[in-house]
């Protein structure tokens, strides 16, 4: 076997060999066929969409959109493909993801074609498509305002629960006293879904925005007090020891050893604290709240809207998908040392 030159490069079996890539001081553009399975998939959407005649029992009014929709798609993943031909790394990347997006892809076209194609399943409670792409087209701006109003609500919830679950949290971890009396309390009261108390929150305050931060930060609270207290005290005490004879106070050994120490227990308290939130401020929003994206969606399931229901949810899940994301971004700076341990 001929010797590997060290610009020889060992490549998956669908790239092109990047050997003597930078011969020369030049960087030569390489190919991957994998990006164009997207592209492939959302070509056989528009075709099937394009050919296939509408079912006559389909009485909904045929709209545009999906088709405006597939080929802003197309352009996207073309321009990607385009870019990853000079980007190793964006190659690399969209090439591993590129068999999941043509399937996402397919779904969506088959989806399309049992609504619209062939009129399987009622479109009144299951909308074409093109009835949830019509929604971000004209009814964006009022779902970004009740989007808004529920960020305000989750956010607020979120850090003055997350805040208190880890002063709670640091109580109990560092002192027996503060473990004796809050431990029971937080065995009875915390396994209780903070939905269970909806009925109670909405009597003792006096606005359904209160009672929603109070629900949301209950939800948050919970799991980051039981996890900051368990990192606690899963430090080491010899850090402890060392520290208090070097002269360090409480205070000191608290902020610089416990809390550092605990700080991945804490991220996952608030990453399960993030879940319940949404949850919590779902529930909220449909009860007692007069406005948001949960309010949102009961207003227009009671209508019989469910193309506009459908769109929320998406709202949702790609909002929920870029909290967390964020999380994520802060806990690998912050904890980069333990970067890669916990993925999302």
């Amino acid at each position: 076997m001929a010797e590997l030159t060290k610009g020889d490069r060992i490549v998956s079996p669908g790239v092109v060999k990047e050997a003597g890539e930078r011969a020369g001081g030049r960087s030569w553009p390489v190919f991957d066929w994998r990006v164009l399975i997207p592209l492939a998939a959302l070509a056989a959407d528009l075709l099937v969409h394009a050919l296939a005649p509408v079912n006559p029992g389909y009485r909904v009014k045929t709209l545009p959109h999906f088709t405006g929709f597939l080929y802003i798609l197309i352009a996207v993943f073309g321009l990607c493909a385009v870019a990853s031909v000079f980007n190793r790394n964006w190659r690399e990347r969209l090439a591993h993801k590129s068999w999941f997006f043509g399937a996402a892809f397919l779904l969506l076209g088959l989806y399309n074609v049992i609504t619209v194609k062939l009129d399987l399943i009622p479109s009144l409670y299951f909308p074409a498509p093109e009835r949830i792409v019509q929604v971000f087209t004209t009814d964006w701006f009022f779902m970004l305002r009740c989007l808004v109003y529920s960020l305000r609500l989750l956010l607020g919830g979120f850090f003055l629960g997350a805040f208190v679950g880890v002063l709670t949290g640091t109580l109990i971890g560092w002192s027996p006293r503060w473990n004796y009396w809050i431990m029971p309390c937080i065995r009875i009261v915390g396994p209780i879904p903070s939905t269970a108390w909806i009925p109670i929150a909405l009597v003792v305050f006096t606005r359904a925005t209160e009672a929603a931060l109070f629900l949301i930060a209950l939800g948050v609270w919970f799991p980051t007090t039981v996890l900051t207290s368990s990192g606690i005290l899963n430090v080491r005490k010899s850090y402890f020891e060392v520290s208090s004879t070097l002269g360090a106070g409480t205070l000191r050994n608290v902020l610089s050893i416990a809390l550092p120490g605990a700080a991945p227990n804490i991220f996952a308290g608030l990453f399960n604290g993030t879940s319940s939130s949404f949850l919590t401020l779902m529930a909220a929003e449909m009860i007692g709240c007069k406005f948001g994206i949960g309010w949102y969606i009961n207003w227009q399931r009671e209508t019989l809207a469910y193309s506009q229901v459908y769109a929320a949810l998406i709202v949702i899940a790609v909002t929920f998908s870029l909290l967390i994301s964020i999380q994520f971004k802060i806990r690998n700076r912050v904890l980069s040392w333990q970067k890669g341990t916990i993925r999302w």
